[in-house]
């Protein structure tokens, strides 16, 4: 049983116990003269440097935060899709530019800017036999690419005046490597390329992404008469000079991840590049029948 507190109206005295004193020790005034103190009941987070409190305090802090972080996630989430969209948009049409930026000798960005990419590109997907299939969301299959390839779903971007941009996935030395390999209306020559990665050494392997070495591929093809070849980065330097671009220096793993990247990527493409370059090839000359006899005798 808790100890009642009892305080002398005179003195000030305080007495502990169950009833007040006989007489004030202090002052020596009656019983009567005493009140008794009503006691605070402390509760269990009452004590502000006790750990009940300290935990407690510390736990509501924590979810607030969450709460908070939550919200501000959820209401950047609109911006950040518009974000990573507008960019993966600006790297198609780079690819597109790249080769022209070559000739000018200008900054690819800076033929762009003036450019839409919805005025300019028709994106959609193909299946393993490059026809095209409807009601597919391209920019969500290139958030997973390397799922939407095992898929048999190929996403496309069409240039209106025939080139297309190819998205291509592959690893590098230490993770990812990804781009997009745009090609001019022959559906073989490389009119651009833009490559990015997750973590490849600054330096050497981590080139691959800078536009300097990008614009190397500029011109090359992936076609060796009706053989596809693709671009291969070749150690020690290109010896073909049509199909083949310098490795990096130093970066012998980041080049053959490219490498592999490009041929694999591309190669999911083959049906519907073969059938626009039949389509795009002059038609044979009619012989007559004059000619055909002639031919005969």
């Amino acid at each position: 049983m808790a100890t009642k507190k009892f305080k002398c109206n005179v003195c000030g005295y305080i007495h502990e116990g169950d009833a007040a004193p006989a007489n004030c020790p202090v002052c020596g005034v009656p019983a009567s003269e005493f009140t008794e103190l009503k006691q605070e009941k402390k509760g269990l987070f009452s004590d502000k440097n006790g750990n009940a409190y300290i935990i407690m305090y510390s736990t509501v802090m924590v979810v607030i935060v969450a709460v908070l972080l939550a919200v501000a996630a959820m209401g950047l989430q609109k911006r950040q899709y518009e974000n990573e969209l507008n960019e993966k948009k600006k790297s198609i049409l780079l690819s597109l530019y790249a080769g022209d930026a070559v000739k000018q000798g200008v900054p690819a960005e800076e033929l762009i800017k003036s450019i839409r990419y919805d005025d300019m590109i028709d994106a959609y997907v193909v299946g393993e036999d490059g026809k095209r299939i409807d009601g597919e969301d391209v920019f969500a299959l290139l958030n997973d690419l390397p799922g939407a390839f095992a898929a048999g779903k190929y996403p496309l971007f069409e240039a209106k005046d025939g080139r297309v941009v190819i998205p291509v996935t592959g690893m590098g030395l230490w993770g990812p490597i990804w781009g997009y390999v745009a090609l001019d209306k022959d559906m073989d020559t490389v009119a651009g390329i833009i490559m990015a990665h997750k973590g490849e050494t600054p330096g050497l392997g981590a080139e691959i992404s800078t536009a300097k070495y990008q614009t190397n591929f500029v011109g090359k093809k992936i076609f060796e008469g009706d053989e596809f070849v693709s671009v291969k980065l070749r150690k020690g330097g290109a010896k073909d000079p049509a199909h083949e671009v310098d490795a990096i220096s130093g970066g012998t793993k980041t080049s053959d991840g490219v490498t592999a990247m490009l041929y694999n990527s591309i190669e999911n493409y083959l049906p519907l590049l073969e059938a626009k370059r039949n389509a795009a090839a002059p038609a044979p000359a009619e012989v007559s029948n004059e000619e055909n006899v002639e031919n005969n005798e």
